[in-house]
């Protein structure tokens, strides 16, 4: 056989699978099928650029930062065969615009709901760790932007930006996002997270930190299932009425809710119970709440000794923004759909690296939160674009050599006894200062 007619066979036997029936191993096909219907963008029509396709470009423009979706669809090989080898930058733009919003928002949450539901995490007396947070991104300065999302404005004036304002719910061990909503800059961030409250899972412990003091929000996620618990730091001045004191640093408190806050949540009863516990740290004291009621399984010192994982939210937001964003914070769509679709894009993107070092860390038996983001997200991007070159029956083989990949980029244990104090630097002079020369005896 010549080398022509030895090539011409490889590339027919190529045409027979598409890198989408690879890809399938990443995103279920049923459930991207189930989010379509969900979102009514299903259609039996068949295009070069299906739904499914679609999804992954918006998801690539997450995970290669500085290509275009045009080049990511070609690099991916995501669309179907057809005359032409690539497809028309025009197509890409209509095709995200049939695609929609919704569709993109239905496929992070139900895929984060089955990842979370199949995982095994690490856990704290039987509860997994989870953690709220806020985080705002940019889009471009179009009015259009300005009149749907708002922007931030100081004592000389507006931002030039209009911003976006995000709330996240995360597992704290694996960085894996179980929940996300976000709106224009003028929504805050307690409003917000009273929409997670729904999906929250049971048997689990959220972190909050102080600007989420709210006795309403706080009640109700407790009450909105089973053993949902949660953990505050106390602000200064806060009255309660100590109900019975366990230790020197440890007691059961009420505290009395305020009319507006019983007027805003109708389930709200005038007082509530929960736990108040006093640490100290650096020859500082704190205070922390928590509906932990029960001395016996929920021990004080370990608790006190929690809140410290709160912080693995702020790092998984910096892998976000400086990683995959490359710190460009400006999202690259510029209409406000696009843009709410591409944030879904980028949450998806991010579960998908972070569910491959889940699996990874489960080789070495450690927290996923130990292996590096930068180079395990690099790794797997170069994995997503070999895909078109790879057989479906050596993908199995290639995604496990993958995975011994990662364990090889351990980060060391961390000192959290590390103490950066701050300091004013000295102003850089506009001009290099003159030195006399030095006279040599």
């Amino acid at each position: 056989m010549d080398i022509q007619t030895a090539l011409s066979t490889t590339f027919s036997s190529a045409d027979e699978f598409t890198t989408l029936d690879n890809l399938s191993g990443i995103l279920d096909p049923e459930l991207l099928n189930q989010a379509f219907e969900k979102s009514g963008v299903a259609t039996v029509r068949k295009r070069r650029l299906p739904l499914d396709a679609v999804v992954w470009s918006v998801i690539g423009m997450s995970l290669f930062r500085h290509e275009s979706v045009w080049d990511i669809a070609s690099k991916m090989d995501i669309a179907l065969p057809g005359k032409g080898k690539l497809v028309a930058p025009s197509a890409m733009v209509q095709a995200r615009q049939r695609l929609g919003e919704d569709a993109v928002e239905q496929v992070f949450k139900m895929m984060a709901s089955r990842h979370y539901n199949h995982a095994h995490f690490d856990t704290f007396c039987g509860l997994n760790l989870l953690a709220v947070d806020g985080v705002v991104f940019r889009t471009h300065d179009t009015p259009e932007n300005k009149d749907v999302f708002g922007c931030g404005s100081t004592q000389y004036g507006e931002n030039t930006y209009p911003q976006i304002r995000m709330v996240c719910h995360m597992e704290l061990t694996s960085h894996q996002l179980i929940n996300c909503t976000f709106n224009g800059q003028h929504q805050g961030e307690m409003t917000l997270a009273e929409e997670l409250i729904e999906g929250t899972p049971d048997n689990s412990l959220t972190l909050f930190d102080r600007g989420y003091y709210s006795l309403g929000l706080l009640h109700r996620w407790h009450q909105a299932g089973t053993e949902r618990h949660w953990m505050i730091p106390v602000r200064k001045g806060l009255t309660v009425d100590t109900i019975k004191k366990m230790s020197k640093n440890d007691q059961l408190v009420r505290l009395k809710t305020s009319p507006q806050a019983r007027k805003k949540f109708t389930d709200l009863p005038e007082f509530i119970e929960a736990r108040l516990l006093t640490y100290t740290h650096n020859n500082k004291q704190y205070q922390i709440l928590t509906s932990m009621l029960d001395v016996m399984r929920y021990p004080s010192k370990e608790i006190a000794d929690l809140y410290m994982h709160r912080w693995e939210i702020e790092i998984g937001y910096r892998e976000i923004k400086q990683t995959m964003l490359h710190s460009n914070y400006i999202l690259r769509s510029k209409r406000p759909d696009m843009i709410r679709q591409e944030l879904w894009g980028l949450l998806i993107a991010y579960n998908i690296i972070r569910i491959a070092m889940r699996e990874a860390a489960e080789l070495l038996e450690v927290w996923p939160n130990q292996l590096s983001f930068s180079h395990c997200s690099r790794h797997i991007n170069v994995f997503l674009l070999t895909i078109p070159l790879t057989s479906p029956g050596n993908l199995p083989k290639r995604y496990e050599h993958l995975l011994e990949t990662l364990t090889l980029f351990q980060l060391p244990t961390r000192h959290h006894e590390r103490s950066f104090p701050r300091c004013v630097k000295k102003k850089p002079s506009k001009y290099p200062y003159k030195k006399k020369p030095v006279s040599v005896n």
